[in-house]
């Protein structure tokens, strides 16, 4: 069956979901909290890798939670067949706070994932319930097909070198926010860009804090522009590609001719962090008409008023078409919002961003 087909019909009775993890008091604890989706139906429980396989092969469930760790089949091994045999969403359950395991489970396949429970602490276990529940919400419009498209786009090799300017006055920044399906999509344009690329790039993917050091790693390894965790107080430079640290907001101040990184704490009130608005609408006030904003892939409507700011002044508005996102959630926000100029698929979208920042 086309997953196309599977991912409507989820939306018309309850999902099943399978817990693979071989801690009991995770596998209990996460449970617990996908009970409280009125959207979620039978959910069953495996030991380890093993024991997911055989389930997911006698149950077939919607989504799969899926520890990395395991004994007799680990998570990564379980994840390829998956990925191989019969695409799903899964959802990685890390154990350490800044594992890049877990970018290596994201590039085989994994949709997202969540911090794993290590206590029965009262506020862990909330923030971890409010993350789960969120990322299960994305996860129901979810398109499998263009997940499994977009990581096969990780294997090209293709550098795009020779651009013919639009016109219009040249792009400075670019300013890039992202939410479930973000780091691959993210990957794919970054290992398009040339070496000389005269802009700043600022991303604001939404992703917890331990987290983004590893990513900007990852990042940096694939990209020939120079990728780093933003730091505080640092001035913006051209060809360089600054990520917002999880558990934070990116803004950017000037003082003379200097425009500076602020990063801010998250509050705990804060419905999306990093924030995508946050940071498009301090890049806009400072750089006007030389500011591109993109939205890629991920649910709910951060971005909406950064991208708003952005073309009211004048600067490029582009968000990823539905040929290509996983997540058609914040992109098609913004566009009944009436805020994008532009509607791209991912691979479009580098060469969108040369030809803008090659101007005069």
């Amino acid at each position: 069956m086309d997953r196309r087909m599977v991912y409507k019909a989820m939306n018309k009775r309850p999902l099943s979901v399978l817990i693979i993890d071989d801690s009991a008091f995770s596998r209990q604890t996460i449970k617990g909290i996908l009970k409280k989706d009125p959207d979620v139906g039978v959910v069953d429980v495996a030991f380890d890798g093993k024991d997911g396989l055989n389930k997911i092969l006698r149950k077939k469930p919607d989504i799969v939670t899926l520890d990395l760790e395991m004994p007799e089949m680990d998570g990564f091994t379980l994840l390829r067949w998956i990925m191989n045999k019969m695409p799903m969403p899964v959802i990685v359950i890390s154990a350490h706070a800044g594992n890049s395991a877990v970018f290596k489970a994201l590039q085989l396949g994994a949709a997202d994932f969540v911090v794993k429970p290590t206590k029965k602490a009262h506020e862990e276990l909330k923030m971890i319930e409010n993350d789960l529940l969120r990322k299960f919400s994305a996860l129901k419009s979810l398109r499998m097909d263009n997940l499994m498209r977009n990581i096969s786009l990780l294997d090209e090799k293709e550098v795009v070198e020779e651009v013919i300017p639009t016109g219009k006055k040249r792009t400075e920044v670019v300013v890039i926010g992202a939410s479930t399906g973000g780091p691959t999509a993210i990957q794919s344009i970054l290992a398009r860009l040339p070496s000389d690329l005269p802009v700043t790039i600022l991303i604001s993917q939404h992703m917890p804090e331990g987290f983004t050091r590893y990513f900007a790693e990852r990042m940096n390894s694939i990209s020939l522009l120079d990728v780093r965790e933003a730091r505080n107080g640092e001035s913006l430079r051209g060809g360089e590609v600054l990520i917002c640290p999880g558990g934070h907001h990116l803004l950017l101040r000037k003082f003379g001719d200097r425009v500076y990184v602020k990063i801010k704490k998250a509050s705990t009130h804060d419905r999306y962090v990093p924030s995508i608005d946050m940071m498009m609408r301090s890049a806009s006030q400072i750089y006007g008409d030389r500011v591109m904003g993109i939205i890629l892939t991920g649910m709910g409507r951060d971005g909406i008023l950064g991208m708003k700011e952005i073309k009211d002044r004048r600067g490029l508005t582009i968000v990823e078409s539905d040929k290509s996102a996983v997540v058609y959630g914040m992109a098609n926000e913004a566009i009944s919002s009436g805020v994008v100029e532009k509607v791209l698929p991912l691979k479009e979208i580098p060469l969108e961003i040369i030809k803008n920042a090659a101007n005069s």
